[in-house]
């Protein structure tokens, strides 16, 4: 018998509202797991690292894993388990229901009497099972709600751990959704740079604190490196015919074949002006760097670049820094400093150097370095033994080794600025700042003025060089001091530079004389995080994520690296479900072959960059993007 055109309706209904009711159930699942993951974890992208963290997570899900659980997920391979892996473990292990527990103690309370004696509690919980101390069986049978005359009510024992287990995720739940910080992380496992990074990876529009400066760090905190592979397990996103899939082929070295002739013929007679600058590495993956102000008095015609910088005393080492990517956002100040808007930023390469040519208009502009965070990130070395800073002379007294004397040089034309060979006071803050958290004043500048060499009222070599060793003399030959510095100035224990990009930033200009200013030095934040959105939503191509109209993949190749944005036109926060597995010699910000990101309503967010882990050879990125929720 045909059915009518109302059954139909009806079946459709039906099933439109069994989708409805799976979808919610699984933005539920995914909630839970996050809310549980990060009531242990600093970040849903850090890694499990032990069975007790394990366990411990598991049991903010609402599950209490026995050993024998916590074995068969954590082998003698595993070293660590990311976001997904545990979103896996928690569809397997599902949380014991009431009737469950009942029947496990029905088992023992043969007589059904409701009520186990203590002295049979403690004989079957020390010996049997996943055993149980003395102290913690009687951390069980002192607690009054289910417990009288020796014996354990264990009908109110499940009930109470039933509610404390509810009351336990809630507030795992509640902890998500009011603490910003949390709101903002992202799916996924940590292996590399958090994503990153120097954005903040934040949805646009949302403003994130300055980051304090460090008084010290630890050097060796794992970070695995990134790889191109697929991982070898299942990912725990669910699948959704709403995807969208972006491929992009780059040849072998073709990367570094877009050209930007710096100084042709017509250029010889520009004015220029320069300013080197750092990016540093922090401790949660952060990157952190200058930023600078440009004043132009007249329209002109200007050429932006911003390249690695080679520092001499380095030449001679493996200068790390020099294959990371660079560039530079062009941002016209108008009534204020929060007023930002983007002009462009530096889009042609040639060899390590990014730039870009235009006319700007007479004002005041902001330059926002920015580098993606694939070659700048968080690597695990194995360094066989701690270098030697200082030593005492045959007369006892303390003098730098000639290892550190070479860091130091290597130091001070990092942070000469203006690169005239002499530290500012201002140069000597941004120093200061970044390795103590504290400034020089005027006062303390004319103390260092009597007791080590300056010149101009700038300090020398020479004398920074004397400023350190007083510092070795004052801890009596103690290093620790020192390596705090050393360590917030991206150094290792072998005194490489790993964790630290020195650059340096040219303008030049045609019709004026430009001046730039480093005025600060801190994460790019929210007004960084837009301007990178805009230009790839500006210059990229842009696909409708299939099955719906209002959420977009914006993907822009930029030289050497490419670019994606997630945009979001709905009145909803959606996840996107994010998989490379198909990326051929890749290596991204994030360190994640596999993750997912979450996208605040009317926002855009960078999901990701991408460059080749071996530019020598043909790499593809290819990226399959799926609507979650």
């Amino acid at each position: 018998m045909a059915s009518t055109p109302g059954n139909q309706k009806i079946t459709h209904m039906e099933n439109s509202q069994g989708k409805k009711s799976q979808h919610a159930e699984e933005t539920i699942f995914y909630m839970n797991c996050r809310a549980a993951y990060l009531s242990v974890l600093k970040s849903s992208l850090e890694n499990i690292k032990s069975k007790e963290q394990l366990s411990l997570v598991l049991q903010q899900a609402g599950r209490n894993p026995s050993q024998k659980t916590i074995n068969k997920y954590w082998t003698s391979q595993t070293t660590s388990l990311n976001f997904d892996d545990f979103c896996a473990i928690l569809r397997k292990e599902k949380p014991a229901t009431k009737n469950e527990l009942l029947e496990a103690f029905g088992k023992i309370d043969t007589d059904k009497a409701g009520y186990i004696l203590h002295d049979e509690l403690y004989k079957i919980l020390t010996t049997r099972g996943d055993k149980m101390t003395w102290e913690e069986v009687s951390s069980i049978t002192k607690q009054a709600d289910f417990n009288c005359s020796g014996k354990l009510d264990y009908n109110k024992f499940c009930e109470l751990y039933l509610t404390t287990r509810e009351q336990c995720c809630k507030a795992a739940r509640a902890r998500l959704e009011t603490d910003p910080r949390l709101r903002q992380q992202h799916f996924g496992n940590q292996t590399g740079n958090d994503f990153g990074n120097q954005t903040g990876n934040v949805s646009e529009g949302i403003t994130l604190p300055k980051p304090s400066p460090r008084a010290s760090r630890k050097a060796d905190h794992k970070l695995p490196k990134g790889d191109s592979r697929a991982p070898s397990r299942p990912s725990s996103a669910p699948s959704s015919k709403a995807s969208t899939c972006t491929t992009v082929t780059v040849g072998a070295s073709s990367s570094r074949n877009t050209k930007l002739i710096l100084e042709p013929d017509t250029m010889k007679e520009w004015q220029r002006a320069e300013s080197k600058g750092c990016f540093y590495l922090e401790e949660d993956g952060e990157i952190i760097s200058h930023k600078y102000r440009l004043h132009l008095p007249h329209r002109s015609a200007v050429c932006v670049t911003i390249k690695p910088c080679r520092i001499p005393q380095a030449e001679r080492k493996s200068c790390h820094w020099l294959s990371v990517d660079t560039a530079l956002f062009i941002l016209k100040e108008n009534e204020t400093q929060e007023n930002l808007q983007l002009v462009s930023f530096t889009e042609l390469q040639n060899e390590e150097m990014f730039g870009w040519r235009g006319e700007l208009g007479a004002g005041v502009y902001w330059l926002l370095p920015f580098t993606t965070g694939c070659r700048l990130r968080k690597v695990k070395t194995q360094i066989t033994g701690e270098a030697k800073l200082v030593w005492r002379d045959e007369d006892g007294e303390l003098a730098l080794t000639k290892e550190f004397r070479a860091a130091l040089l290597d130091i001070f034309e990092m942070i000469d600025l203006d690169g005239n060979g002499l530290l500012s006071l201002e140069e000597y803050n941004f120093f200061e700042l970044r390795t103590s958290g504290e400034k020089c004043d005027q006062e303390a500048w004319a103390v260092c003025k009597e007791n080590f060499e300056m010149r101009k009222n700038e300090l020398t070599r020479q004398g920074f060089l004397d400023l350190n060793l007083m510092e070795a003399n004052d801890r009596d030959g103690d290093p620790q001091d020192l390596w705090v510095t050393l360590l917030s100035l991206g150094y290792n224990k072998a005194l490489e530079m790993t964790e630290a990009c020195p650059f340096v930033v040219a303008i030049c200009a045609e019709r004026c004389r430009p001046r730039i200013k480093a005025v600060s030095l801190e994460a790019g934040g929210s007004q960084l995080s837009r301007a990178v959105c805009r230009a790839v939503v500006n210059k990229g191509e842009a696909k409708v994520l299939q099955g719906s109209e209002n959420i977009f993949i914006h993907t822009y190749r930029s030289g050497s690296r490419i670019s994606s944005v997630i945009e979001n036109k709905s009145e909803n926060k959606v996840i996107i479900h994010v998989n490379n597995e198909q990326s051929k010699n890749c290596l991204n910000n994030r360190g994640l072959t596999v993750f997912a990101v979450e996208v605040a309503p009317k926002s855009m967010m960078v999901c990701q960059h991408v460059m080749a882990l071996n530019e020598q050879e043909e790499w593809i990125y290819s990226c399959v993007h799926s609507l979650v929720c």
